[in-house]
């Protein structure tokens, strides 16, 4: 049988070469003459270095400062896009859907082009420009040696100058340029953390002689509505005046506002409804009821959760999501669970024409309780 050995220099397998060397018109060094690693300066054996040709770096130069240009300019459309439509204006604002979707697709298709520039022009710069090395060194112990930690520094210089980085001021301005508009986007877009919120997460929409209508409708509320259902219980909100709020109520306002109202026998209250509802008030939990009804924030005091689920029985409040449980017939007051404070309470009454009414705002702050949470 005879051998076909490819890598012979004489018969058909001389025009051919193995997998993975370089062409023949690659600029390879095979030979290493006398004096010539003293002439190299990069940062690995000439014999190691296969560098590319001056006119195929020019040229890789030349496209990759091309894609690092189209970068910037994504860079730049994307913070233009950020500012293009403000939350609130006269015109075109991102609160409205359609705008929103424009929102997104520019923003979306900028920071594309913007991060897809900047990998294609790394990509051309290295495969045009930096050197490819074949490096084979033996496996050492983890730990450098000392000699090895103090040559790291000419080590990353000569890497640094045979990269291109420093010869090539074209590539690396448009390098800087490109990611310039990137690294200034996350100040910018600070924005959106918005203005200090103060007082708002202290204070929610109800106020005095504001009417209450069944989440999910718009029906409002009797007393004589729970009247045939002594164990009953409303999920409601408040009910905005139409002129100062065209749109309805948000989404937010909904999140803090909403409670529950809740009937039971009057002989059912415990001895928690006479305690004050704000510490020095001399109004009680009981004071802010009527007629056996009382209402609670809907939202469980311990991540923010709806804590819908009610026991007639017992009159136990329970938040689904990690079992905080409250005791309607005492304030309110956590029985069980990871929450650590009672659900706030509305005080209510009725309007002259027999709707159930707010009769002000939560005795404390609804929800999680916040960094700067205090009791009012």
């Amino acid at each position: 049988m005879t051998e076909n050995n490819n890598n012979d220099n004489t018969g058909d397998g001389a025009n051919q070469r193995v997998v993975g060397t370089p062409t023949d018109t690659a600029d390879v060094v095979t030979e290493v003459p006398a004096g010539a690693e003293s002439e190299h300066n990069g940062p690995y054996l000439a014999s190691e270095t296969h560098p590319r040709g001056e006119e195929q770096q020019r040229r890789g130069e030349k496209i990759a400062s091309l894609w690092f240009i189209l970068a910037f300019l994504g860079g730049i459309g994307f913070i233009v896009s950020y500012f293009l439509f403000p939350p609130t204006a006269e015109g075109p604002a991102i609160a409205d859907p359609q705008i929103s979707q424009y929102s997104n697709m520019l923003l979306g298709g900028t920071l594309t082009v913007a991060l897809f520039g900047i990998g294609a022009g790394m990509t051309v710069w290295a495969r045009n420009i930096m050197p490819h090395y074949e490096v084979a060194s033996p496996y050492d112990e983890m730990p450098s040696k000392e000699e090895e930690k103090s040559s790291f520094s000419d080590f990353f210089m000569k890497s640094a100058d045979e990269s291109g980085i420093t010869k090539r001021p074209l590539m690396r301005r448009t390098l800087i340029a490109a990611m310039l508009p990137l690294g200034i986007a996350p100040i910018v877009l600070l924005r959106d953390t918005g203005p200090v919120p103060g007082d708002l997460m202290k204070h929610t929409r109800w106020a005095d002689g504001m009417r209450m209508y069944v989440e999910g409708t718009h029906r409002y509320i009797r007393a004589e509505d729970l009247e045939n259902d002594p164990y009953g219980m409303i999920s409601a909100l408040p009910a905005l005046n139409d002129e100062e709020y065209p749109h309805g109520i948000s989404l937010n306002d909904q999140a803090k506002s909403v409670i529950l109202l809740i009937k039971m026998p009057e002989d059912d209250w415990k001895d928690g409804m006479d305690s004050p509802v704000r510490e020095g008030s001399d109004e009680t939990h009981l004071n802010w009821t009527h007629q056996g009804i009382v209402a609670y924030s809907k939202i469980c005091t311990h991540v923010g959760c709806p804590a819908a689920l009610y026991e007639r029985t017992t009159h136990r409040i329970l938040c689904p999501c990690h079992q905080s449980t409250f005791d309607a017939a005492d304030a309110a007051k956590v029985v069980f669970g990871p929450a650590h404070r009672a659900l706030p309470q509305l005080p209510i009454g009725v309007d002259d024409e027999g709707y159930l009414v707010a009769r002000g705002d939560f005795n404390e702050p609804t929800g999680p309780t916040f960094w700067e949470y205090a009791k009012d």
